[in-house]
C-alpha cells in the first residue's frame, strides 16, 4: 500500500470513532440509563436496524471465506446470503411481534419468561463464552490474517499489530457508546462495505479479459466458468457433504439460518432497539434486499479469481496468478482469492478504500459482539446473581468493563491458536452440535403451548448427545483419509462412522427433528398440559403491514428468478 492509502485508511478510523461518540451522546447534565447503552434508547429506524443486522453479520469470514469458496465451488456458496433473506422474513413476521411485546433486553430473559431462570442462565453462560472464547477470536485472527496478507507480506508479521488495531478501533467508541454507536456507524459501515466489493468485482472483471471491459468479463467468466453457476449441487459433486443439494432449500439450512437470525443476541438486538414493531420489521426486510447483494460483491469474485486461475481460451494472462492461488485439487477453496484481487487490481487510494471496507466488516462484528456480551452478563447474570438493585449508572459501567474483557479474552484466545491451523473449523464444527437444540427449545417454546421446562431441559442435554453421535465415527477412527469407513472396522465402528458421513445439514436437521420429538414426549409424559407459562398468541398477532408485504414479496420473487436462472 502506498502512503496515500495508509492516510485514507487513517482517515477511516477516525472517522467511525468519531460518528460512533458523536451519535452515542445523551442531553447535556444526563447519564446514560440501561436502556440507552444496551437498546440505543430503543430508537432505531428501519434502515439503521436493516444495515446494522448486516454489519454485524458480515465479517472477514464472509469476505474472504465466503470469496474462496466462490473459487472452490462456485455461486452454490450463495445459498447461505441466499437462504437468510427468507429467513430474515420469518423472524420479522413471527418471532419479533413475541419478542418485543415481551420488552426484552436479551435472548436469555425469553428463556426466563417462558421456561425458568436455571434454563435462562444455562444458555446465558453458553453464549458469553461462544461470543468470548470463539466468535470473537475467529473474528480476530481472520481479519489479522487478511490484513497481513493484504498489507503486509502474509507471512504473520502484522497479526499482532493488526488484532490489537483492528480491536482499538472497536474499543474506541462501542465501549463507551454502547449499541448507539455500534449501530449508527454500522450504516456507514455497510455503505464502506458495499463500496468497495463493488470496486473490486467490477476491477476483477475489468482485468479477466484482454480489452479490458467488465460487460466482456461478465460474458467471459459466465461462459467459461458455467459449472461454477450452478445453486443446486448435485449428488457426487466433491462439495456436496457441505451443501447437500435440495437440502439448502427445504433442509438443514434453515436451522442454521433461523436459530442465527433469529435467537443470537448479537444480531437480534438491533431489532428489539427498533422504535416499533413496524420499524423493526422493515427493517429485517431492507436487511434481506441487502442479503441479495451479498454473493455479487463475496462470491463472484471468486469465481474470477478462479477463471484467472485456470485461464481458460480468451482470459488474459496474467503475472504470478498461478503461484499465488495454486490450489491441491479440483473445487478446492482458496482464501487468497479476495486479498490476492485487491493487491493485483485495486489502485493507490482506493485499495485504501478497500483495505478500509475490510476493515470495517471486521470491526462492526467485534463491536457487536462486544456490545451483546456485556448486555447478556449484565442483565442476565450480574443484575440476576450479583446486584438486583443495580443503578442505571452502575448497570452501564458493568457493561463497559465486561466489553472490555470480553475483547481482551478475545486477542488472548486468537493469539494462542493463530499457528494450529484447522483448530477454528473444527470449534465452529462442534459449536454446531447445541443450535439445533436450542433452535428446537424456542420454536417449540414460541408455538407450542404444552412445552414444558422440565421438556426444555431434557432437550437441551439429549439434543447434544444425539447430534455428538454423528461425530464419533471421526473420533472413534472409523474413517480413513478420504472419508471412507476404514477397513477392519468394527461393527460399531462401521455403525457411527456411517452417522458421520451423513452431510452437516442432514445432520443438523435430524437433530432438530429429534429435540422436537423429545420435547413433545416428555411433556406429554408430564401430563400434557399447557404449560402456565405458555405464549398466548392472540389475533391478529403476525399480522404485518403493506410496506412489510410488499418488501417480503419482491425478496421472493427476486429469489425465485435467481435460482430458475442458476438452478
Amino acid at each position: 500500500m502506498t502512503t496515500f492509502d495508509y492516510i485514507v485508511f487513517a482517515m477511516y478510523g477516525a472517522l467511525i470513532v468519531s460518528l460512533g461518540l458523536y451519535m452515542s451522546r445523551t442531553k447535556k447534565g444526563t447519564e446514560k440509563t440501561a436502556e440507552d447503552y444496551f437498546l440505543a434508547s430503543k430508537s432505531l429506524p428501519w434502515w439503521a436496524v436493516g444495515t446494522s443486522l448486516i454489519a454485524a453479520n458480515i465479517s472477514a469470514e464472509q469476505m474472504i471465506g465466503m470469496s474462496g469458496q466462490g473459487f472452490g465451488m462456485g455461486l452454490a456458496i450463495a445459498s447461505y446470503e441466499f437462504m437468510a433473506a427468507v429467513a430474515l422474513l420469518v423472524v420479522a413476521k413471527y418471532f419479533l411481534p413475541i419478542f418485543l411485546k415481551k420488552g426484552l433486553y436479551t435472548i436469555p430473559q425469553f428463556v426466563e419468561q417462558r421456561f425458568s431462570k436455571d434454563l435462562k442462565t444455562i444458555l446465558a453462560i453458553f453464549w458469553i463464552a461462544l461470543f468470548t472464547f470463539v466468535n470473537l477470536a475467529t473474528v480476530l485472527l481472520l481479519g489479522a490474517l487478511a490484513m497481513d496478507t493484504i498489507i503486509g507480506t502474509g507471512d504473520g508479521s502484522l497479526l499482532l499489530i493488526s488484532m490489537i488495531g483492528l480491536a482499538g478501533v472497536a474499543i474506541a467508541y462501542s465501549v463507551y457508546g454502547g449499541l448507539s454507536a455500534v449501530a449508527w456507524t454500522d450504516v456507514l459501515q455497510v455503505g464502506l462495505l458495499i463500496l468497495g466489493g463493488l470496486i473490486t468485482t467490477v476491477l476483477a472483471l475489468q482485468h479477466v479479459t484482454p480489452d479490458g471491459s467488465a460487460i466482456t468479463g461478465i460474458k467471459h467468466v459466465l461462459d467459461t466458468a458455467s459449472d461454477k453457476f450452478h445453486m443446486i449441487l448435485p449428488k457426487g459433486h466433491p462439495s456436496y457433504g457441505d451443501l447437500p443439494g435440495i437440502a439448502v432449500l427445504v433442509g438443514g439450512m434453515w436451522v442454521a439460518n433461523l436459530y442465527y437470525w433469529g435467537f443470537n443476541q448479537y444480531i437480534i438486538q438491533r431489532a428489539l432497539a427498533a422504535k416499533s414493531l413496524p420499524e423493526a420489521q422493515r427493517g429485517l426486510v431492507f436487511a434481506g434486499f441487502l442479503k441479495l447483494l451479498i454473493p455479487l460483491i463475496v462470491v463472484v469474485p471468486g469465481i474470477v479469481a478462479w477463471v484467472m486461475y485456470s485461464q481458460p481460451e480468451g482470459t488474459a494472462i496474467i503475472d504470478g496468478v498461478r503461484d499465488s492461488l495454486t490450489v491441491n485439487k479440483p473445487y478446492a477453496p482458496n482464501d487468497n482469492a479476495f486479498p490476492w484481487l485487491i493487491r493485483s487490481f485495486v489502485p493507490a487510494g482506493l485499495r485504501g478504500l478497500v483495505v478500509a471496507a475490510l476493515a470495517a466488516a471486521i470491526v462492526s462484528s467485534l463491536a457487536s459482539m462486544m456490545n451483546s456480551v456485556s448486555t447478556i452478563f449484565t442483565m442476565d447474570i450480574y443484575k440476576e446473581y450479583f446486584n438486583k438493585q443495580s443503578s442505571e449508572r452502575n448497570s452501564v459501567n458493568v457493561g463497559r468493563i465486561t466489553a472490555l474483557v470480553a475483547i481482551v479474552i478475545g486477542i488472548i484466545m486468537a493469539v494462542a491458536l493463530q499457528n494450529s491451523k484447522g483448530i477454528f473449523n473444527v470449534i465452529q464444527e462442534y459449536t454446531g452440535l447445541v443450535s439445533p437444540g436450542i433452535l428446537a427449545i424456542f420454536m417449540m417454546g414460541l408455538f407450542w403451548k404444552k412445552a414444558s421446562n422440565k421438556s426444555a431441559l431434557w432437550a437441551a442435554v439429549l439434543s447434544i448427545l444425539f447430534a455428538f453421535a454423528f461425530k464419533l465415527g471421526k473420533i472413534m477412527g472409523a474413517l480413513d483419509d478420504k472419508g471412507q469407513i476404514a477397513d477392519g472396522a468394527s461393527g460399531l465402528e462401521q455403525f457411527f462412522g456411517s452417522l458421520s458421513q451423513i452431510p452437516w445439514m442432514h445432520q443438523m436437521g435430524l437433530t432438530f427433528l429429534f429435540t422436537c420429538g423429545i420435547i413433545a414426549a416428555v411433556s406429554y409424559a408430564g401430563g400434557g398440559k399447557d404449560d402456565p407459562k405458555a405464549i398466548e398468541l392472540g389475533k391478529g398477532v403476525f399480522k404485518t403491514d403493506a410496506k412489510y408485504n410488499i418488501g417480503a414479496f419482491t425478496i421472493l420473487l427476486i429469489l425465485a428468478f435467481i435460482y430458475a436462472i442458476f438452478w
